[in-house]
């Protein structure tokens, strides 16, 4: 975001309208156009303004509380407006120097104004419209307890804490339209504004000697901080933070001066209010943040923490309503642009939240969903990503500057390059974490591992303790050539430790239709993962990973009255392969596990330690009449009462019918029914043994029965030391062969012509169309793989059939291919005539050659009647690959390569924007019709 910079604009008659003159010379390149799909353009801002409000300051700092952390005055003025008044517009003024470092005082502040749209009784709705805040003390705008304003086509640059702040938890039906926010840095007035050194260094609320703790306490401040879900944003630009972009956080109840009020927010549970075509960029927690909430308690002696530090005590479950007895809706995200956040383009937890029309490129991870944690609250939540492009490394490689410290090379090109944290850090475009989520129709470029670093399109969340669902399920992928790593399970060594935790072991995913894997209907889970395993799996090394067809589902076992006991679990068919979990809450009141199980096989569960006095094991995403057989082990002799109960998790009610198990003296006994309710315990080898198996139905994304949660309840009164590890007596006497349960499908071959995001590219103008155009071409006679010549259009293939110069011609308004010759042999000499007069007005001209071409003396000519600006150099039996445009008007994206005779390939790829009036095309009417009906939904205005 240190790379922002600030011109001077000079008068320029010489300029078109599409240029500028600046004072000043740029120190950083600045992207202008669309790279790799995704829009990464530059935002440009005008920052001066007719009417000028400006603070008066003194020239150093003074205020011995901000003067630690800041070196020049912090103190400016500041615009306060309160309930009851007649009327705000304010239009194209200017702020500069506004704002202090104390609670309350910030450039505009709308203080406890309540609606301030019709609902409030303002017919004429309350407005801040093309502002310009910079170089600011404290926040840009304000919004405490204020309901229905609008804040549009507003910049907020270079300024202290949170900018666009929303303040209490209650504020609601507010719109963000077309704001920029940039260089967004820390503050010291709320735990979440301040960055490590403040979190620590300001302990004047914290109970006794706590010493915050900055990664978990602070280090939040967000360009756009919104703390209730029903607010709106549209076409924003979040252009750099030093923490994240836009953060939507949930307060379970209203918090400062609304703290009186006993309003409840139900944030948690209210739907979500537009978010559409938000751009983000440059932050280094995360562009888009959807998670945590605030502590709503004073600190004392239970809970050291300042009032209002970030906490992790609130989950995103929208619901009609904000009721959770009533259905789900859907948070959207539609069209979110993140590129360049060092740690996540967006983490998003919660549910039910759909993420499409989206791009990601060049973030350390794209995006994360997470859930609830190992068990979530709002049973059959599910996230879903779809639409949407993930590029790795894009050809936009950074510059050095300002906050990011890291560079090193990689890429498809393996040129040099920012990196979003070192050079070993293993770059991601979707991550996996519990679940469930779906990844689907979307398209991954350019993920390239180098000696460095594992480089994948999907990954899994590293040093993971937390479940894992095989629910997760991914179809309808497309893989671009760049793409030597489409899934990493990861590797012991730098940022995945010794990858020894419970969810890393349980780490899979369900490939519905082999886009990834060419396996329909499989599963992939990391290769030594021996519980989904059988003799037909299909290892991928390089991937750490394992393809297995079955069925799949998993047992979430809870101990009481235990120590901290590590469980080992066995499949019986693999003994010499235990799976051991250290389970989630070491030093917890109880321990939970979740591994992954391959159904209708048989298992045993051993301990480090005296087993449990109480154990749990509840089935988790089982179908009606779903099982496996568990054998637990005790000591000798050990008394059990073991009962079936199905438990309502929203209410922690028992259902009143609760079946007892009874003993059998017998393995063979216990086998003739899985679904009575009987177990066996074999006092020879320790074990306990009875059937998992579901009763009811599971309704959608569940993991639990429609009835409630089934789970058998053990508990036992033994005494007696001593481990409870019964491996050695279990097998070989439970050993059974490994067999298949479900036939692996035989290997797709066909390529999958659906795969994909069906769009070209991601920008932040959604309303226009693009036209992506690449032109290969090559000196060489003969070609080796994947230096081949062509040209494409929107994947459009056009190949050589024999050496010579090929052209494509496009209409620029609707995009349609005219028509595409190739000219060899003694046609070459034709081309030249049919470039200047055989292609019609208002097209896009593409050009390769292949071979040991002759190119026309004539040729320089017909090219300068297409855009070349001065007459071009061209080798007599070069290579070349041309760009042009015929029309009245000259494009920026013209372009010409050349190589000498016998090189290798040239290559030209561009974003080509459709339908410009400057191509003489009729103007696109629906441009902004979809931005103004968005407005009017989110104002409800006339």
């Amino acid at each position: 975001m240190y790379q922002t910079e600030e011109f001077t604009l000079l008068p320029c008659p010489e300029c078109t309208k599409h240029q500028v003159k600046i004072k000043e010379t740029p120190q950083f390149p600045h992207i202008g156009e669309v790279i790799d799909g995704v829009d990464t353009r530059a935002e440009v801002g005008v920052l001066t303004r007719n009417i000028l409000i400006k603070g008066e300051t003194e020239n150093t700092c003074y205020r011995e509380k901000e003067c630690q952390f800041f070196n020049y005055d912090t103190f400016g003025g500041h615009i306060k407006i309160l309930k009851n008044f007649t009327s705000v517009h304010l239009s194209y003024v200017e702020l500069k120097q506004m704002g202090q470092q104390q609670i309350g005082s910030y450039p505009i502040h709308f203080h406890l104004c309540g609606d301030v749209d019709e609902k409030g009784g303002y017919n004429f709705k309350t407005y801040l419209e093309g502002l310009s805040i910079h170089h600011c003390f404290s926040r840009c705008v304000t919004v405490h307890a204020t309901n229905g304003l609008l804040i549009k086509d507003t910049i907020g640059y270079d300024t202290l804490g949170h900018c666009f702040f929303t303040e209490d938890g209650i504020e609601q039906r507010n719109t963000l339209f077309h704001n920029l926010g940039l260089v967004t840095k820390p503050g010291t007035l709320l735990p979440t504004d301040r960055n490590s050194s403040m979190c620590i260094g300001i302990r004047d609320k914290v109970y006794g000697s706590y010493v915050p703790v900055p990664a978990t306490d602070c280090m939040a401040v967000s360009t756009f901080w919104i703390s209730h879900p029903n607010n709106h944003l549209i076409n924003n630009a979040a252009a750099g933070s030093q923490d994240a972009g836009i953060w939507y956080l949930f307060h379970r109840v209203a918090t400062g001066d609304s703290h009186s009020l006993a309003i409840e927010t139900k944030s948690e549970l209210t739907p979500l209010g537009i978010f559409y075509n938000n751009r983000v960029h440059s932050n280094f927690k995360a562009g888009l943040f959807i998670d945590k909430g605030v502590k709503t308690t004073n600190a004392s002696v239970d809970d050291p923490r300042e009032y209002l530090c970030l906490d992790n005590n609130a989950r995103f479950r929208p619901h009609q309503d904000a009721d959770p007895e009533k259905p789900r809706v859907a948070a959207l995200i539609d069209r979110l642009i993140a590129f360049k956040n060092n740690d996540h383009g967006a983490w998003v937890r919660g549910g039910d939240i759909l993420i499409q029309n989206s791009g990601f490129a060049d973030n350390g991870i794209g995006l994360t969903f997470a859930s609830d944690g190992s068990f979530p609250n709002d049973e059959g939540a599910s996230q879903e990503v779809s639409e949407s492009l993930f590029i790795g490394e894009s050809k936009n490689y950074g510059f050095p500057g300002g906050q990011n410290k890291y560079a090193g090379t990689g890429g498809i090109d393996n040129k040099a390059r920012t990196l979003p944290r070192n050079r070993t850090f293993p770059i991601r475009g979707f991550q996996i974490y519990d679940g469930p989520i779906h990844l689907t129709k979307c398209t991954f470029k350019n993920f390239v591992p180098t000696p460095d670093r594992f480089t994948s399109a999907v990954g899994f969340l590293m040093k993971n303790p937390w479940q894992m669902t095989p629910k997760n399920n991914i179809s309808l992928l497309k893989f671009g050539p760049n793409v030597s790593l489409k899934v990493f399970f990861g590797k012991p060594g730098p940022w995945f430790e010794e990858g020894d935790l419970d969810g890393d072991k349980n780490s899979i995913f369900h490939d519905l239709d082999g886009s990834v894997t060419d396996y329909k209907d499989t599963y992939v889970g990391r290769m030594d993962n021996y519980l989904i395993q059988h003799p037909k799996c299909v290892n991928i090394t390089e991937w750490n990973g394992v393809v297995c067809s079955g069925t799949y589902a998993q047992v979430y076992i809870q101990t009481w009255n235990g120590q901290n006991l590590s469980m080992t679990i066995v499949r019986d068919e693999y003994p010499a392969n235990p799976m051991v979990l250290r389970g989630i809450n070491q030093k917890a009141v109880f321990q939970q596990y979740q591994p992954v199980v391959m159904l209708q096989k048989g298992y045993t569960i051993h301990w480090n330690g005296k087993a449990p006095n109480v154990t749990y094991l509840y089935l988790i995403n089982f179908n009606k009449n779903d099982w496996i057989r568990v054998g637990l082990c005790y000591q000798p002799n050990t008394d059990f009462v073991i009962v079936l109960e199905t438990f309502q998790r929203r209410s922690s009610a028992l259902s009143s019918k609760i079946e007892r198990y009874m003993p059998v003296s017998s393995m063979m006994e216990l086998e003739k029914s899985r679904s009575d309710r009987k177990f066996y315990f074999d006092n020879s080898t320790g074990l306990l043994f009875l059937f998992l198996q579901a009763k009811y139905n599971r309704d959608g994304h569940s993991y639990c029965s429609s009835q409630g949660c089934e789970r058998i309840k053990i508990v036992t009164k033994d005494s007696a030391k001593g481990i409870s590890n019964c491996m050695s007596k279990a097998y070989p006497k439970y050993y059974q062969g490994p067999t298949v349960t479900k036939q692996m499908p035989v290997k797709t071959t066909v390529p999958c012509t659906k795969c994909g995001t069906t769009q070209v590219v991601f920008t932040s103008d959604p309303h226009k169309n693009y036209l992506h155009v690449q032109i290969h071409s090559s000196g060489k006679k003969e070609l080796s793989r994947g230096q081949q010549a062509f040209i494409s259009v929107n994947d459009t293939m056009f190949s050589f059939k024999d050496n010579g110069i090929l052209t494509v011609v496009v209409d620029a308004c609707t995009g349609t291919v005219l028509g595409n010759k190739l000219f060899s042999g003694v046609d070459i000499k034709r081309v030249n005539g049919y470039l200047k007069s055989g292609i019609p007005q208002r097209s896009v001209v593409l050009l390769s050659t292949r071979g040991d071409v002759a190119i026309p003396n004539n040729l320089s000519e017909a090219l300068m009647s297409l855009g070349t600006a001065k007459p071009p150099y061209l080798q007599s039996n070069g290579s070349l690959a041309f760009l042009g445009f015929r029309g009245n008007f000259t494009p920026s994206w013209i372009k010409l390569f050349t190589g000498p005779a016998g090189h290798g390939l040239v290559q030209i790829e561009k974003y080509i924007p459709l339908q410009l009036e400057e191509y003489g095309c009729a103007r696109a009417i629906k441009s902004r019709r979809k931005d103004l009906e968005l407005l009017k939904k989110a104002t409800r205005s006339h």
